[in-house]
Formats: C-alpha cells, structure tokens, sequence
C-alpha cells in the first residue's frame, strides 16, 4: 500500500510540473565522444544500483532532413522486469522529439527494451570500470548493429547501410529515486530535473549530473544538433543535459564507419625514430650519394650520405621529438631513390591521459573474477645495418709510344666502387619489482590485504653496438591492473632517469594521504594473486621499437577492514 501511494503521489507531482514545462530547443550536432569522473554514492531510496546500469534509445532519422523515421527502440543488458515491473519512464520520446518542442509523458509501467543477442558496451562510467567511447563506436558502427536495428524497427537494412538514414543514440540510466526505479535518457533527466525544481541534481549530483550527462556527447555539428566543446569531468547543468549532451550519431555510408586507421603511434613528449627503405637501380657512391628528406609537423629533417650499391637497398631514418600534446601527425617522405613508404599519417597519444579514480570504501563489483595477465609479444633484440662505400684504385698504364720509340703513356685508374655492410644490433632487457607500499601497516612479505597500496619499480637497459643516433633508451612504461581487467585505466609511470640504463616508478598518488608513488587496490578485490602488468616502451632503432612486457604479482588474503576495530563506547 505504502509503495501505491508513493506512486499516486509521484505522478501528481509529474502532472503538475508538466503543467510549467518549457519546451527545449538546440541548434548544432556531432558525433560520438564522452566523459566522466568518480561518482559519489546515494542513500536509502535514491542510488544507482552499479556500473551496467545503463543502455541506450536507438532513433532511425532521415540522413538529409534529421527527421525521424522510427519509434525509438531502447537496448539493454539489464532485466528491467527484475528491476520493477511498475518502473516509472517517459515514453518513447527521442532527443529529436523533445527538440521539436515534446514534453515529458510520465508512465508507470509497461517500459519496453530489448536485450541484445550481443551485449552492449557499457554506456556510463563508475568508480571501477570507465566506459570506453571506442568500445561504444565499435559496437554502433558495425554491421551487426545496423542489421539489429533494421530488424527491430522495420527500416530495412540497406537503406541504413548505404547512407539514407542515420542512427541517433541516446545513454539510458536506470536507478531509482523516491523508492522507485526509473528509465530516463540524459534528456529527460535534465528536463526532470528541471520540473523537479533541482531535486534530482540534489540527490545524484555526479550520477546523473556528471556521468550520466557526459555519457555520450558530439563530436562535430550534425542533424542540427551541437558538438560539446565543454568539460569533460564535472558536473553539468540540466540545461546543457537538454540542448547539448546525451547523443551520439552513427552514419553509414556505403559501409558502416570505422575507426581511423593510423600507419603509427607514438607516444607524447618521446625520442622515436622515423626509417623507410630505399632502393635504387643504379648505385649511390660519395660522388652521387642518395638523400632521404622527412617532412614532421612543417620541420624538416635530413638523411644524407647514403650510399648503396647497384641494385641495393638500405634504410633510411632520423630520429625526432614528439609533441607535447596529443594529436595527428602527417610526415611526408622523400628522396633521390625509390621510398617504401612516402606519407605517414601517426597519432600522438598522451599515456598520462586516464589513471584510476579515487578508490572508495565502499565500492562494489560482486561478479568479478580475477582474470589473467595479458600475454603480448616482446621484441627484444633488432637488427638493421647501412652500406659503407669507397673507392678501389685500380691504376693501368696506357702506352703512347712515339716513331722514336719513347713511350709518351700515362697511368689511368680504371678502379671501381667497393661496398661493405656495417651491421648493428640493439637488445632491451627489463625488470618489474612490485610490493606493498611502506604505508601498508599489516602487509607481510608479498601478501596483503585488499584496499591498501602496492608500490612499482621498472628497470630497462638497451645495449647496441650502434651510434647514438642509431638508437634511444626505453622511455615509457605503462602499467595496467586486474581490477580493471587490464584496460579502461591504467598508470604511466615516472622516469627517473633518462638513457640507455632507465628507472621507472609509479607517479605520486592524488589521492595518497601521505602523497605516495602508489596504486590502491579496491577493497572489494578477492583473496588470490594481484598480477600488476606493465608494457616498457619507446626504445626505438631504425629497425623499429624494442619492447617488453612484464608482470610480478602479490597475493591478497582478507582486507583492509579486517584492521579496523570498533570500540564500544564506555
């Protein structure tokens, strides 16, 4: 009875705010990104169940015009009947719909989803697992999701794959509020919150305001709708929530999208060396040597002096400094011999870029198991050489004998070019050492317990036989964690120093009490093996990048809250 009357009591309060609802307009569009930070937890009667979550409303719209074309469809992996068979939601209204001026159609009960045959990515990040916009693209972009989506609206498929329409995605939250569950887009809950005079930003204020907003957003203007260009880790308003975030747009054309693919990539602020092979027909000697000129950023570097003998090749290569900003990269190649490669489209990536969040005590993740280290191929030990040249005098006297029978001759050099291969060599070793932190007050040996800190270290050495311009050291390593399943997040560590001979350790922790070079395992995280995975990158040789990948584990047994005590209060 008391659950009806929070009902009955709950649509009052929908039919009256609908009565002062202002319609939403936006101009402007995009594509697909998002955001997010750590969320805050809610109370009895107002929370988020758990990452998962989530979903997302499918519109078909007209390519050309952005009308729409289809009912909305809504995805999910959860079993909403589970949940709430009276869950309260909005009808299927579609951004589109609420631009052209719709307001809010409060229902309880009878919420339609699918689950797909193929689960989507996770749509909205928590505290334990980030949702991952690649992941997102991969999925919506592929054919599989145009052939679902033709299925279940009736558009037929060829009309989505050759272009005439595109998918307009909208991120889905399930949570509950007022003891009810709820279905709301990112739409309607900043037009909710609006009715609702601020209450649902007052009990989710990162959930829904920051997560959940920054879930799915534009990349680029498209369909009149505008690409976000605001933060990306705050909480934002209901307003924005209305005419800008909570919408991704998927096009096909003639195939489904894909992500850009890039011939390299290199990291930030990091020595690399550029190679490409030439060949040539004839040969290049120190009177006719062949040059390679590469174009980086509107620099230019140089490869001079190359020689090669007839028929031959060699590789050509320079060493440069990436920027210290991510980005794209086009370097353009040329030369005086045929190149292997002319234009290189690289993308410079910022591994510092996504580290955990702050861990809480509270955090959750019932279903996870611990799952094995990542087992990728090393490249330890290269080889490429270049051509040395010179010139064999071979002298021959030529005769020029007079009628007086003197011999007028010379002597003619009738040598030739010689050519000796110079091969070299480099070879990368490396070492991970972890343990528990010094600050970790019950660790014994390799074992600890959960929701304390692991310290790292990385040693690497690279030994050649080569120039210095040749080669550089090992300049980064990447560490990624179980708990994380070995991807969404992962830490960059600090180089302590610079060379043949690195060391690396983890960075300060923002969230170390003590301001410790630290990684805090969840408190959640079961009894077994904590396996930390680390990718030591970056020593580069014209032959292309040594790299090794290491792992060192410690074992967990209990948790931090085995330490506590609770004295009764005399």
């Amino acid at each position: 009875m008391e659950q009806i009357k929070r009902m009955a009591a709950l649509i009052l309060i929908f039919m009256m705010c609908l009565t002062s609802a202002v319609p939403a307009h936006a101009a402007g569009s995009g594509n697909v990104d998002g955001g997010g930070g750590s969320l805050t937890h809610g109370v009895d009667g107002y929370y988020w169940p758990d990452v998962g979550y989530d979903g997302v409303r499918v519109t078909v719209v007209d390519a050309q015009s952005g009308q729409q074309v289809s009912v909305p469809v809504d995805y999910t992996n959860v079993d909403v009947g589970a949940l709430s068979p009276t869950i309260c939601h909005f009808g299927k209204a579609s951004k589109v719909d609420y631009r052209n001026g719709a307001g809010l159609s409060p229902q309880v009960g009878g919420y339609a989803c699918r689950r797909p045959a193929t689960p989507i990515p996770q749509i909205i990040s928590g505290n334990t697992r980030k949702a991952s916009i690649p992941a997102i693209r991969r999925y919506f972009c592929s054919e599989a999701a145009a052939v679902m989506v033709a299925n279940d609206t009736g558009i037929p498929f060829e009309d989505i794959e050759q272009g005439k329409y595109k998918l307009v995605i909208e991120p889905i939250i399930y949570l509950v509020y007022q003891h009810l569950y709820f279905a709301m887009t990112t739409t309607e809950a900043g037009l909710y919150c609006q009715m609702t005079g601020g209450d649902l930003s007052y009990h989710f204020p990162t959930v829904v305001m920051q997560n959940h907003a920054l879930a799915l957003f534009l990349e680029r203007d498209d369909l009149g709708f505008a690409a976000w260009t605001g933060p990306r880790g705050s909480a934002r308003t209901a307003q924005e929530m209305v005419s800008v975030l909570g919408i991704g747009i998927i096009s096909y054309k003639g195939t489904p999208e894909t992500v850009v693919d890039y011939d390299q990539v290199y990291r930030v602020d990091t020595d690399v060396i550029i190679a490409v092979r030439l060949t040539t027909g004839g040969k290049k000697t120190p009177d006719n040597p062949a040059w390679a000129r590469f174009t980086v950023g509107g620099r230019t570097y140089f490869h001079n002096n190359i020689y090669i003998p007839e028929n031959g090749s060699q590789l050509a290569w320079v060493k440069w400094h990436t920027p210290s900003e991510p980005g794209e990269v086009t370097i353009s190649i040329s030369s005086n011999c045929s190149t292997s490669i002319g234009r290189i489209r690289a993308l410079i990536v910022d591994m510092d870029d996504n580290p955990p969040p702050d861990p809480q005590a509270d955090d959750r993740n019932d279903g996870f198991s611990i799952p094995a280290a990542p087992n990728k191929q090393d490249v330890t030990y290269l080889t490429w050489g270049e051509w040395d040249c010179w010139w064999h005098a071979h002298w021959v006297w030529h005769s020029d004998i007079d009628e007086d029978g003197v011999d007028h001759g010379s002597w003619c050099d009738h040598g030739w070019w010689e050519y000796a291969w110079k091969s070299y060599s480099a070879s990368l070793s490396a070492s991970l050492a972890t343990e528990p932190d010094a600050n970790n007050p019950t660790a014994s040996g390799r074992t600890m317990k959960s929701g304390y800190g692991l310290d790292a270290e990385a040693y690497a050495r690279v030994s050649s036989s080569a120039p210095s311009g040749h080669i550089t050291g090992a300049q980064n390593v990447v560490a990624y964690f179980p708990e994380f399943d070995y991807g969404e997040y992962w830490r960059l560590l600090k180089r302590k120093n610079t060379g043949y001979s690195s060391s690396f350790e983890f960075q300060v922790n923002p969230y170390s009490t003590y301001g410790r070079p630290v990684h805090f395992s969840p408190v959640w995280y079961p009894n077994g093996r904590y396996a930390t995975y680390v990718e030591v990158l970056d020593a580069w040789t014209p032959a292309g990048m040594l790299q090794i990948n290491l792992t060192d584990t410690l074992t967990v047994r209990g948790s931090l809250y085995d330490d506590w005590h609770i004295r009764p209060v005399k």
